[in-house]
């Protein structure tokens, strides 16, 4: 039962890691409905590792450009580079995702303990996802108007993704969201977002990762993990394609209304129980 638990727990991680609803929130609440805990905190990073191969995947064509790109990235800041608009394009986006990887990496580093902690609470992953909530319905408000990533913007945005450390902030929501109230196009904050997971995923997985070699997992949990993270990276591959065809029909705020109903349900059952 405890395997099945695992793959219940990777389809969660990887549609709620690329819709903007939590996942580190819904991995919580579903860790308690089911009273389940496999591997802790390793466990839910092994399951972002499986996001991490979805993300790869979807934007294969993009992060091989940017290994293309890697010799440009010093020559872009020339007057005259020598090099196609495309490779700049490319060369300047790894520079936007290395600045706008910086705050998660702080605050990561720094308070990995504390972050840690709020995992427990349920109830603050539910007042959490109303946040959360919030900030998806604001997004019928917001406009495009031509601009284009900046050493700042790639800052703040970075910024929103650093908050989404707290469960039931969602990573994917913040960062697309605030790129739109900035009037970046639909298209681009939503590439530079889902591109903008893998430094993090992959740094996140390696330091719990150093953590497992000196605490290793007994091995009647790694069949549940490897399952987990395998159905978290066929989940997340559907949940990338389908938010992207939903961020181009301008349809973000109904996942507010999702998140504000969880939040309320919860809340509700909480008390009365």
């Amino acid at each position: 039962m405890d395997i099945w638990k695992a793959v219940i727990l990777g389809v969660i991680q990887g549609l709620a890691e690329f819709l903007p609803i939590s996942s580190s929130g819904h991995l919580v609440l579903a860790e308690k409905i089911l009273n389940f805990t496999m591997g802790g905190l390793a466990f839910e990073v092994f399951l972002h590792f499986g996001t991490l191969l979805a993300v790869v995947w979807v934007f294969r064509k993009d992060l091989w450009k940017m290994v293309l790109a890697l010799p440009d990235i010093f020559r872009v800041f020339r007057k005259n580079p020598g090099i196609s608009e495309e490779q700049k394009s490319y060369a300047l986006l790894i520079w936007y995702l290395f600045l706008g990887s910086i705050p998660a990496a702080f605050i990561g580093l720094l308070f990995e303990s504390q972050v840690e902690q709020l995992f427990e609470s349920a109830l603050l992953v539910l007042f959490m996802l109303f946040v959360t909530g919030l900030i998806m319905w604001s997004s019928r408000y917001t406009r495009e108007s031509g601009t284009q990533l900046t050493v700042g913007r790639s800052l703040l945005i970075g910024t929103a993704q650093a908050l989404a450390i707290i469960p039931g902030i969602s990573r994917s929501g913040s960062t697309i969201v605030s790129g739109l109230w900035m009037g970046i196009p639909r298209d681009l904050v939503a590439r530079y977002s889902f591109l903008l997971s893998v430094p993090v995923i992959f740094g996140a997985t390696v330091i719990k990762f150093k953590d497992l070699l000196h605490n290793p997992l007994p091995h009647s949990q790694l069949l549940g993990i490897a399952l987990g993270t395998a159905a978290s990276a066929v989940s997340g591959y559907f949940a990338i394609i389908w938010l992207l065809d939903l961020i181009r029909r301008q349809k973000l705020e109904w996942f507010g209304v999702y998140c504000m109903a969880i939040s309320i349900l919860g809340l509700t059952l909480i008390y009365l129980f």
